[in-house]
């Protein structure tokens, strides 16, 4: 419990709503699409932009996108409500594991982008979330960003490994 986490090691989960009755649980509202494993694996969540870590001893899904925590060290309403607003965050190795063709969003930062066709186009600054799918926000030198929709119709490679996406453009799109 004690141990320093950095914040390059975790991953946000949400964020605090607010109370949930009056004995301190506290309603979540939820980034994870996996909430299941997280009730089965999860012991301790860290909260708040100076990570503070909370033991956790339970976790249920009230409806989609909102969980229910039960945190040891919070017992009352008026202790959630200082909570409020607060990110919460758990350690990427308490994560599910991701299957062969998934990835999390921040790792797609600093990925060089380039055609099929071999043109370089920029790096990848960032990600959007639409709510439909993601869309990469990718710097270009001396140009206006590209905006490029991370869907299959355009990315006909994403290689993590090599750091590299390939697109394929269409008319208008760069």
């Amino acid at each position: 419990m004690n141990t320093p986490v950095s914040p390059d090691d975790l991953l946000l989960i949400g964020a605090i709503a607010g109370p949930f009755g009056i004995k301190g649980q506290i309603k979540l509202k939820s980034f994870t699409d996996n909430p299941d494993y997280l009730r089965r694996h999860l012991r301790t969540i860290f909260v708040g932009k100076k990570l503070v870590p909370y033991n956790l001893t339970k976790l249920h899904e009230h409806k989609p996108g909102v969980l229910i925590l039960t945190l040891s060290e919070v017992e009352t309403r008026e202790a959630v409500d200082e909570l409020r607003g607060s990110e919460v965050f758990i350690r990427q190795s308490d994560a599910a594991p991701l299957a062969k063709d998934e990835y999390y969003l921040h790792d797609l930062i600093g990925l060089q982008v380039s055609t099929d066709d071999g043109h370089a186009i920029g790096t990848v600054r960032e990600i959007i979330q639409t709510g439909v799918h993601e869309v990469l926000i990718v710097t270009r030198s001396g140009q206006p960003d590209a905006l490029i929709p991370l869907v299959r119709e355009f990315v006909v490679n994403l290689d993590l490994a090599d750091r590299q996406v390939v697109i394929r453009p269409i008319e208008g799109l760069l």
